[in-house]
């Protein structure tokens, strides 16, 4: 069958012609008939001899995996640096929002910041996170400031949203690189349709979760609210198809008392829509010196625990196979730390992706370092603790 989200405007107008009406005492047919198959159903008692496939998300509640989801925040609002922190986290198997992140490769598609704010940015970022820029090999970034941004085109005439080159393009990296998550800042820039339009709403998202089921990615859309959304406290943009197409939807808010804003360091965000989980579940972000911060509250400290404990775990287990001789390594192979600690039944709750995340912050705050052991016929690298003084 003819996969028309792959097809040029002028490739799709000649496969979707309509086809004459033909009488039923017709006898001379020069084109051959369409055959039309019929579609593929499955009994649902087929499911009773297999296990229940566990949810995932990429972030806890927030961010379902291998769908679309959408954050809506206005103009200045942060939207942009919240998800790029977002990146980073999956780069690093760190901490979003006070909230657990999924590890795996990251694609950041920009089109409203250059090369060198995103780099200024990301410096911020790692600075706060006290981890180094060079742990960042999982997250790549592409800037469309100065360029075509579109995604996606509407024929005037058939209503339907046409993929573009750059959308081709995209899933070309896709596939190569098979990144755990993308972010496409922003709508405005990647869709070109009419945002009120429900169907070309409908079809751009529809062609977004088409590349989730092909490859399993998760992607999340960055995208301004209407007025009528900023006026209703709901964060909505455009027709409500944006809203009832994607799984989740997010809200980044600023604090308002009277129409005034107290603290213009203060963000929050909002749950709009979570078809797998709580929605009305607000965290409270603070901007500290060029990032986010989960301000007070439970979240932050929760974090800080957790990421504590790994640390210390890491440290203990890494002294402890020392002495035993069994050197552990940085780069995954055979005795990769973080893998080699999660298989440890001292290890507890924390998972490989938490370990690696204790490891990075462990490099970057100078309190172990890669080493030369061994004698000079037999040496190899190893991980070691750096002496205090």
């Amino acid at each position: 069958m003819l996969d028309d989200d792959d097809l040029g405007l002028d490739e799709y107008k000649l496969a979707t012609r309509p086809f004459p009406p033909v009488e039923a005492h017709d006898v001379a047919v020069t084109a051959a008939p369409v055959k039309i198959e019929p579609l593929v159903f499955r009994a649902a008692s087929d499911f009773a001899s297999q296990s229940v496939p566990v949810r995932e998300f990429v972030v806890d509640e927030l961010i379902p995996a291998k769908t679309v989801t959408i954050i809506n925040g206005d103009g200045g609002t942060g939207k942009s640096l919240l998800t790029l922190q977002l990146g980073v986290a999956a780069a690093t198997s760190g901490y979003w929002c006070g909230r657990e992140v999924s590890g795996g490769r990251c694609l950041f598609l920009s089109a409203e910041d250059d090369a060198d704010e995103l780099h200024r940015r990301l410096h911020d970022i790692t600075k706060g996170l006290g981890i180094s820029l060079s742990a960042l090999d999982d997250l790549h970034i592409h800037s469309l400031v100065g360029e075509d941004a579109v995604l996606a085109l509407a024929d005037g005439k058939s209503n339907k949203m046409v993929p573009t080159r750059l959308f081709h393009m995209l899933e070309v990296t896709i596939s190569q690189l098979r990144p755990l998550l993308i972010v496409l800042d922003t709508l405005a820039d990647m869709f070109g349709g009419d945002e009120i339009n429900r169907a070309q709403a409908r079809q751009f998202i529809g062609l977004l979760r088409g590349l989730c089921a092909r490859y399993g990615v998760t992607i999340v859309l960055l995208a301004h609210p209407s007025l009528s959304g900023i006026a209703s406290g709901s964060g909505s943009s455009g027709s409500t198809a944006w809203n009832n197409s994607v799984r989740s939807r997010l809200y980044l808010d600023r604090v308002r008392e009277n129409n005034e804003e107290p603290d213009p360091d203060i963000r929050v965000l909002r749950t709009k829509k979570a078809n797998y989980g709580k929605t009305g579940g607000e965290i409270k972000l603070r901007w500290v010196d060029g990032m986010f911060k989960p301000e007070g509250g439970p979240d932050s400290l929760v974090v800080i625990a957790a990421q504590s404990a790994a640390e210390r775990l890491f440290l203990e287990l890494l002294q402890q196979y020392t002495v035993a001789g069994r050197n552990v390594s940085d780069m995954p192979s055979a005795n990769y730390a973080p893998a080699a600690f999660a298989k440890d039944p001292r290890s507890g709750q924390i998972t490989k992706k938490g370990f690696e995340a204790a490891m990075h912050r462990l490099f970057a705050a100078n309190r172990i370092k890669v080493a030369i052991i061994g004698p000079r016929s037999r040496e190899r690298k190893a991980i070691v603790i750096v002496p205090t003084d």
